[in-house]
């Protein structure tokens, strides 16, 4: 093999490990901006799966205690009434009638319970607020996890580099998350 023949395969070969490695750096961080917008795409799914919880189960579990508190207060307003009845019942009669009022209250009562046997007001109540707590510390996890995403985008979106493969990709910066200023004071409940 001649001289002129080696140089010339050395050449090509240096040229062309210099277009697969510049190839794979190109792959690379365009694959890398694809991620990182992928990744903040499945972390704002996430929060709005968190968001559609939130407001999927915070009006059925409010429903759901108002109906057991106004139905255990009706029962224990009528148990108080047909208490009340009966101590205020001056003949035999009067007593009876007041004494089945309460035993039909009583009765309803003891269905409800058998029934429902963790049914009690404050047990409702707390469970309410486990998950209104619940949900609103996934919705913050969530929430954390895009920004830490769009972070990630945005710092590399700033790179010399990284806005030259992201402009390729047609990937542009994202924005975070922020709660808006009417929305920073801590929700209450009122029933």
């Amino acid at each position: 093999m001649s001289k002129g023949l080696k140089i010339a395969l050395i050449v090509v070969g240096v040229v062309l490990l210099f277009a697969f490695m510049t190839f794979s750096w190109f792959r690379s961080g365009y694959d890398n901006v694809i991620a990182m917008d992928e990744n903040i795409k499945g972390s704002w799914a996430q929060v709005e799966n968190q968001l559609k919880r939130r407001y999927d189960l915070i009006p059925n579990l409010i429903e759901t205690v108002k109906g057991y508190a106004s139905h255990e207060k009706e029962l224990f307003e009528n148990i108080a009434n047909a208490r009340t009845k009966y101590f205020q019942a001056n003949t035999v009669n009067d007593k009876v009638k007041a004494s089945n009022q309460l035993e039909g209250v009583l009765s309803r009562l003891l269905l409800l319970r058998e029934a429902y046997p963790q049914l009690k007001a404050n047990q409702s109540f707390l469970k309410l607020q486990d998950s209104l707590e619940g949900t609103e510390n996934r919705i913050a996890v969530e929430r954390k996890r895009y920004n830490e995403a769009v972070q990630i985008l945005n710092t590399y979106i700033r790179t010399f580099f990284g806005r030259f493969f992201a402009s390729f990709a047609g990937v542009s910066s994202a924005e975070y998350y922020e709660v808006p200023e009417g929305e920073q004071a801590t929700p209450q409940v009122k029933f």
